[in-house]
């Protein structure tokens, strides 16, 4: 005869037991012992003797519920009243898959509903959803049909409301009225949110979400959707926040909420909807889903009530320009204020118009996003699933650090005061004279990091920083320049160190260069540091230099080279000085970039097949490999324009390297550098802010006609 089954609960008020028989362990999770009862009736291979063992077996679990039995049973019955009575309907594949713990990504529905026209709506969902499908996960759209919410629509239910004209907008506020007149809707972010909460569904995945309203703090009208995103724990998925609102209030107002808010990708640039950028950076970044699972893991394994925020850039070629669609929003926003349309209604207004002043672009952008959202959440979600499977298993998965190494700066850091007078000649005789004083974060070290971060790749920032009343204010500013993983100096693609650096430092990087290979660029600073790594070997080590004529004249002068009786003007003479001071150089370098301000930059280096190489790594001892200098003329900027040049020559410097680590050719590289730095010549600050992965990119490259590009032989 048997022995009786050993039983055990697991998982206090979850309805979670375990029972062993003949050495195998059964995992069994119900809502109530009547429950349980079914459940054992449908086993297969149960004889009649194990039948009257199991319903022994229930006693025993009865009789260990005890005083537990009454608040698990009334919780339970809710929860099965709210999912399967008169209010919810879960679509069976849908319910399925979250009891397998299978990946589930839940899609809204008044992008349908009020969001586009019919058929193109419709065929719009089902592209969403087949998308979600292709990634790995299970879609399950939000809807509510004749006062029903549905969690997962089938294709007729997609079709319904699709083509329906009479169906309203459904929030939070509007659910119980929506519910109990029997009408249908489609789910704003706010309702969609709580019905996924409800069926247990971590990931939701829209186009974007809503926000403050431009002129909101005087009318507050402000979107459920933050209210939301700050009491219902999910993680939404969206392309940031919609352009037509006031996107740096809504980001306050989400920090006010709780709610953690990262971009996605290679950038903290908040994304704004249809365009890429909007001015605004985000708090938090993730690189790809893996990161983004871990930190909606970690939201929910701590029992956060708020959501968390994943802001994914629209896809690059699809991108709308910032400025058309900004002029198009002006021009709506004077529309909807005549008509007097406000509150839910403004938004589908909003957006209607601007696909009419942009002439479909608006739209078209709006189709990419939600399709690149959907690609993302999808992913997302089936890495949440794996971490939370293995988790729950005990042991997390080994997750394969595909980061690449980091580039390295090592560097000055200054704070700098620039005061500037009003009128153009200073009152002597003890007046006032008026004017304007501006504090800037500086130092090349610093500058270089900066506009490496900005354009995307995350170097690794080595300097010193004083204890003083300036310290704290330097590193709130540069706080998108700390790294997260700090990679190992000799792993790094690329080591950037400047003149302020003490000559033991110089040395000491040149001698791990020379012992692993490492790509080393040194930018000399000024004319009287210029010549630190020259004043032994230790500059046969470097890779690149970015000197001005100036310090590549003062690096001659310490390296005992003749140098010319006055440095000249005129461009012509200008580039055959440079030339001439640059050659002595190559014999060890890889490359000279001579910076020469309103002329542009001049490339001095190895050229095999008509190209120099920029691409870091040992140097090429090829013997086709000739000498060459190639001219690259500045992108004109009128006088008027230009408000800091401190700046300039660091972003040249840095547009050329973040190029070089991204694999471009020479070309696209320099041309990155020269955005870069005409940016920051308009900038008040040492690197403008404007500097990103959008507006200094191989695409913004590719979009311009560019000056003719001049060659000279060295040899």
């Amino acid at each position: 005869m048997l022995e009786t089954p050993g039983v055990s609960r697991q998982s206090p008020g979850q309805g979670l037991f375990t029972f062993q028989d003949q050495g195998k362990r059964w995992y069994v999770q119900f809502h109530t012992v009547t429950s349980l009862l079914n459940y054992f009736s449908f086993l297969p291979d149960f004889c009649y003797l194990r039948t009257i063992r199991i319903h022994k077996m229930i006693r025993k679990i009865t009789y260990s519920l005890g005083r537990h039995v009454s608040a698990v049973a009334c919780e339970t019955t809710q929860v099965r009243r709210f999912l399967h009575g008169a209010y919810f309907k879960i679509q069976p594949s849908v319910q399925e898959a979250l009891m397998e713990g299978r990946p589930v990504v839940a899609l809204e529905s008044t992008i349908i509903t009020h969001g586009m026209t019919y058929p193109q709506n419709l065929s719009m969902a089902r592209e969403v959803e087949e998308i979600v499908t292709t990634n790995g996960a299970v879609p399950a759209t939000v809807g509510i049909l004749r006062g029903r919410i549905h969690v997962g629509l089938t294709d007729e239910e997609l079709e319904f409301l699709a083509s329906s004209k009479n169906v309203v907008k459904v929030s939070r506020r509007d659910l119980p009225y929506v519910l109990s007149q029997g009408l249908s809707g489609g789910t704003t972010v706010s309702g969609t949110m709580i019905a996924a909460h409800k069926a247990g569904i971590p990931v939701f995945v829209t186009g974007g979400i809503g926000g403050v309203h431009r002129g909101g703090e005087n009318t507050l009208d402000v979107s459920a959707d933050l209210t939301e995103l700050g009491r219902t724990p999910v993680a939404v998925v969206s392309a940031g926040v919609k352009s037509i609102l006031d996107i740096g209030r809504t980001l306050e107002y989400l920090e006010t909420q709780g709610v953690c808010v990262a971009a996605f990708g290679e950038s903290r640039e908040f994304p704004a909807f249809f365009s890429r950028q909007s001015g605004f950076q985000a708090p938090y970044r993730v690189r790809d889903e893996e990161e983004a699972a871990e930190l909606i893991a970690s939201a929910l394994g701590l029992g956060l009530s708020s959501g968390v925020l994943i802001a994914v850039p629209c896809p690059q070629e699809r991108a709308a320009s910032g400025q058309v669609i900004e002029e198009a929003i002006q021009q709506a926003l004077s529309k909807a204020r005549s008509k007097g349309i406000t509150g839910k209604e403004l938004t589908p207004f909003m957006l209607q118009k601007l696909n009419e002043l942009t002439d479909g672009k608006s739209l078209d952008s709006n189709l990419a996003l939600i399709q690149n959202n959907a690609r993302v959440g999808s992913c997302i979600a089936v890495a949440l699933s794996k971490l939370q499977k293995a988790r729950s298993k005990g042991k997390l998965p080994q997750r394969k650090d595909t980061t690449p190494p980091q580039p390295v700066v090592i560097g000055g850091i200054n704070v700098d005061f620039i005061a500037k007078a009003q009128n153009p000649v200073i009152l002597g005789g003890g007046q006032t004279n008026a004017g304007r004083v501006r504090r800037t974060f500086g130092g090349v070290g610093r500058n270089l990091a900066d506009c490496l971060s900005r354009l995307g790749r995350t170097p690794l920032f080595l300097s010193a920083v004083g204890k003083d009343e300036h310290s704290e204010s330097i590193l709130h500013y540069c706080h998108h320049m700390v790294s997260q993983f700090k990679q190992n100096l000799c792993q790094a693609p690329l080591v950037c160190i400047d003149g302020n650096v003490p000559l033991s430092t110089i040395q000491y990087v040149c001698q791990l260069a020379r012992e692993h290979q490492l790509a080393v660029c040194y930018e000399p600073t000024d004319e009287n540091k210029a010549s630190k790594p020259f004043l032994s070997d230790s500059w046969k080590a470097l890779t690149y230099i970015s000197p001005n004529l100036q310090e590549l004249r003062a690096i001659n002068r310490t390296l005992g080279n003749p140098l010319p009786a006055e440095l000249p003007s005129r461009l012509e003479d200008v580039v055959q000085t440079a030339m001439a001071l640059a050659r002595p150089l190559l014999a060890h370098l890889r490359c000279v970039v001579v910076t020469l301000g309103a002329h542009g930059v001049l490339l001095c280096g190895k050229s095999l097949g008509g190209s120099i190489s920029l691409r870091p790594g040992a140097h090429e001892q090829t013997a086709a490999a000739s000498l060459c200098a190639t001219h690259y003329p500045a992108i004109h900027i009128s006088r008027e324009e230009i408000v800091n040049v401190s700046g300039a020559g660091d972003s040249l410097t840095a547009g050329i390297l973040a190029g070089m680590l991204a694999k471009h050719d020479t070309d696209t590289c320099v041309r990155m550098g020269l955005l870069a730095a005409s940016l920051s010549l308009r900038s008040y600050e040492p690197i403008s802010p404007e500097i990103s992965t959008s507006s200094v990119s191989q695409e913004q490259v590719k979009s311009r006609s560019w000056p003719e590009v001049k060659v000279w032989k060295m040899d």
